[in-house]
């Protein structure tokens, strides 16, 4: 449908002369009357009828007209959604249950104006991707892999680190111990199905692996973070990895532990990745909220990969 034969149809009808429509749209009388007609042949109908006083909607026209203003509004709406400074700030947070998805409603809560659209794309290379193309704005990566490369165009920074925990359950060794360190982990199994090789995330747990003589297991399926739970909280052996904010409720019964980690303390290392050309207003608001302090964690009695 021609929307600026819709818009003319509006803009007559709330006039209610072709003349005024045409001073209110720029253009001429003869166009207004081209553009009715235009619209009235893709429509089947009369929208229309002259008077002495002007132009009268038919009552077509009339049950034609909250559609067509509803038109217009589609129209404003997809136009925005797409140009900078209008439109959404598409920022990806790996996961609606991660650190990231919580750091950015912290920043929605500090800036209630900024609209913001959250999504999820599976790994860094994905998110790249999808800055590159102007998918999204930014996201919330761990992107200084073994071997990875940025490109040019892409800007990082980083955000905030996060403090891993243990999550065991009650039956389990160490559920009653108020804090572990990485060296007393040896030996224990760990968990973790959801850790698919090749992704950032896998690369920082192997690291972690590696540097305190950890045995993290990856064996089995992945049916999600509820039956994960349902393992650990009935096992005697096994135990997982979890962020520090990473958001999990589980059944009471479950009686889980959530056990820091210490001396040193494992922090996972998320960055800001986005691309250096990005005029989004609210790109700029969102890094000076990242550089505000309230995400620091001081560097003492922590570790990371040396990638990181």
């Amino acid at each position: 449908m021609d929307l600026d034969a819709v818009r003319t149809f509006v803009a007559a009808a709330e006039a209610g002369r072709f003349q005024d429509a045409a001073a209110e749209l720029s253009i001429t009388q003869q166009a207004v009357s081209k553009r009715i007609a235009t619209l009235e042949k893709i429509l089947g109908v009369r929208l229309f009828t002259r008077t002495a006083r002007g132009a009268k909607p038919t009552i077509d026209g009339q049950a034609f007209l909250p559609h067509a203003r509803d038109l217009l509004r589609a129209e404003e709406r997809a136009v925005a959604s797409v140009r900078p400074g209008r439109r959404a700030l598409r920022v990806d947070v790996i996961g609606r249950r991660l650190a990231p998805a919580a750091v950015l409603g912290d920043f929605h809560r500090a800036h209630p104006e900024v609209e913001l659209d959250v999504v999820t794309l599976f790994d860094a290379d994905a998110a790249i991707d999808a800055i590159q193309s102007g998918t999204i704005d930014a996201s919330f990566r761990a992107v200084t892999m073994p071997g990875r490369q940025l490109p040019d165009d892409i800007e990082v920074a980083r955000a905030f680190d996060e403090p891993v925990q243990l999550l065991t359950g009650p039956a389990h060794e160490l559920a009653s111990a108020r804090t572990v360190t990485p060296t007393e982990l040896a030996g224990y199994r760990i968990w973790m199905p959801g850790l698919v090789p090749g992704t950032e995330w896998a690369a920082y747990y192997d690291a972690l692996a590696a540097a305190f003589g950890l045995t993290i297991e990856i064996t089995g399926p992945d049916f999600g973070t509820e039956p994960l739970l349902d393992t650990i909280a009935d096992s005697r052996s096994l135990a997982t990895f979890v962020g520090e904010q990473t958001r999990l409720v589980w059944p009471a019964d479950h009686g889980l532990r959530r056990i820091p980690v210490r001396d040193p303390a494992p922090v996972y290392p998320h960055s800001l990745v986005w691309h250096r050309d990005n005029p989004h207003p609210a790109l700029a608001a969102l890094r000076d909220h990242l550089c505000s302090g309230r995400f620091d964690h001081t560097d003492a009695g922590t570790w990371t990969p040396t990638w990181a």
